[in-house]
């Protein structure tokens, strides 16, 4: 239906691993979202509304849109992948698709996401994109001492598979809802409010006044 030609064996599993991978995660900011929501007995819709808002942000749902815009970049320049991002590190640019806030080794995920972009390549004969992604990846662990996650090798995959970058996010937020309404149920089955408190690290109370006549 993306492309209008009938997928391969190996497209259609890749899709569905996909599916799967991207279907939870722990309490990232769509989940977390997602639960504040449900905890005021707001109904699942608004609380996967909600969660869609947290991931359309790019530091969440679009990392692996910046990802393959990068690919195309370094593509279009002719250019070393390894040199590109080191020149681009050195002028303090992000590079998307790597660190993660809980695993401090590889994501697990993202073993099976190089693995489906390396296959996919070999299938259509055409492993540029998984050559480009692995240079990358091996420059960055080596520089940075950072490992891919979910979302680097995710852009090469749906690149392969024919979907157009905007659908990147489309597709992780229809992953993602399998997860969001675990939770929402999950939190309702024990609810309580969600209600963090805020540490106050303003001034000390009573700050000087100062009459309005003498105000600069």
């Amino acid at each position: 239906m993306l492309n209008g030609e009938l997928p391969s064996e190996t497209a259609t599993r890749t899709m569905d691993i996909a599916l799967i991978l991207h279907a939870d995660h722990e309490l990232n900011a769509s989940t977390f979202a997602a639960r504040v929501i449900a905890a005021t007995l707001s109904d699942l819709h608004s609380a996967v509304t909600g969660a869609i808002g947290a991931l359309k942000g790019p530091l969440h749902g679009g990392a692996n849109e910046a990802v393959m815009r990068l690919l195309l970049a370094i593509d279009k320049a002719g250019a070393d992948p390894a040199v590109y991002v080191r020149n681009m590190l050195a002028a303090k640019q992000k590079i998307s698709g790597f660190g993660h806030r809980v695993y401090k080794t590889e994501d697990p995920r993202a073993t099976h996401l190089r693995r489906m972009s390396q296959q996919l390549g070999k299938d259509a004969g055409q492993t540029k994109w998984f050559e480009m992604s692995r240079a990358i990846e091996l420059c960055i662990n080596a520089d940075k001492k950072l490992n891919a996650n979910v979302d680097f090798y995710s852009a090469s995959t749906y690149a392969m598979l024919g979907i157009d970058i905007d659908l990147y996010t489309p597709i992780f937020a229809i992953s993602r809802i399998a997860g969001w309404a675990a939770h929402v149920i999950e939190q309702l089955d024990d609810n309580r409010l969600i209600r963090p408190r805020a540490e106050y690290i303003g001034p000390v109370y009573p700050s000087p006044w100062i009459p309005v006549a003498e105000r600069l």
